[in-house]
């Protein structure tokens, strides 16, 4: 045997030797009739002699991860914490807004601005409006806390008024926080002539913004009509300046952007012409001026609560159940005692 010869077998013997190890992960297919005939000839699918497939897994003989499918109870599992939170929420904003209570109100801007603002950022904007015109919406099945939101908001609004205004919307509870921070002798009380003619401001405003998206599809210019992005601390520096004006002005004239700019308030005024379950009025409220004097919303003129202005803030109910104060209960006490005594 020729020295040449006998190195190319010695190499042999070392490739086996050195390939042994991994005999047992990587065994090739046996070899077929048409292999043994044309060792040189690959078809199309040929994978250079590594036995790939379309499932192969490398040869190392590891399982492949079963694919997570989506389902109604991994969704609900996922957004748990946020529907049981705003649930939380809602249940709190109802029992204050039933049991008539100011500490209970305050504590509903707290969390309102905490939660719903600070925390979450949720707040319904004008672009919300144009989504539901233009049928753009989140998709349900991964925003079913934000649909609860606007479904609580719609509802409260055609049942009670605009209670989203007077309790959930977390900026509307900062200016009424603040209103009772401010001293009241900085505060300016506006005309009643003017508050009914800037009341119209924000019906203007819903209409050009809206008008703008609807012409452009720019929803940017949002920002510009509302300080809700102000929650999530990201502005430009004229935003921040433009807001720092809106708030110095609020310390004058309570809830100015409430009243008097904001859009959404001006949708859910349209919308709480639909409210079922109105403000009761006495017939002595013809003549009363107590209520009308006590709302810090121009919302009662005489007579009429105005449903596109009034905010549910619960000032004049809790006048008309005060026994000592209402008219109503004080003529009733008259004429009980005069009937007695006659």
């Amino acid at each position: 045997m020729s020295e040449r010869l006998w190195r190319a077998r010695l190499g042999g013997v070392l490739c086996l030797a050195l390939l042994c190890p991994f005999s047992a992960w990587a065994q090739p297919a046996p070899e077929t009739e048409a292999t043994a005939t044309q060792p040189d000839a690959l078809d199309e699918t040929d994978d250079g002699g590594w036995n790939f497939d379309d499932e192969d897994d490398g040869g190392w003989g590891f399982d492949d991860e079963e694919e997570s499918v989506e389902t109604w109870g991994t969704l609900l599992r996922d957004q748990a914490a946020d529907i049981g939170l705003f649930a939380g929420f809602a249940a709190l904003t109802m029992v204050s807004f039933f049991r008539k209570s100011i500490p209970l109100k305050f504590v509903t801007f707290g969390a309102a601005i905490l939660y719903m603002g600070f925390a979450k950022s949720q707040l319904i904007s004008v672009v919300n409006i144009y989504g539901a015109m233009t049928g753009n919406m989140p998709v349900f099945r991964y925003s079913i806390a934000w649909y609860l939101f606007a479904g609580f908001t719609i509802v409260t609004t055609v049942l009670w008024g605009r209670l989203y205004c007077g309790r959930v919307c977390a900026f509307g509870a900062l200016t009424q926080v603040m209103d009772q921070v401010v001293p009241a002798r900085l505060r300016v009380d506006v005309p009643g002539w003017l508050e009914r003619r800037a009341a119209w401001i924000k019906f203007g405003l819903l209409g050009a913004t809206l008008s703008y998206f609807l012409v452009t599809s720019d929803i940017t210019a949002y920002r510009f009509v509302e300080p809700f992005w102000m929650f999530t601390r990201q502005g430009t520096t004229a935003m921040w300046v433009g807001l720092g004006v809106l708030l110095l002005a609020t310390v004058f004239v309570r809830n100015l952007y409430c009243r008097f700019l904001c859009p959404v308030g001006a949708f859910l005024g349209l919308l709480s012409k639909l409210t079922v379950f109105r403000i009761k009025r006495w017939n002595e409220c013809s003549t009363c001026k107590l209520c009308e004097k006590k709302c810090e919303w121009g919302a009662i003129r005489g007579p009429e609560i105005v449903m596109t202005e009034c905010v549910r803030c619960d000032d004049c109910e809790r006048l008309y159940a005060d026994t000592s104060k209402c008219p109503h209960w004080l003529i009733l006490a008259r004429a009980k005692l005069s009937g007695k005594t006659s």
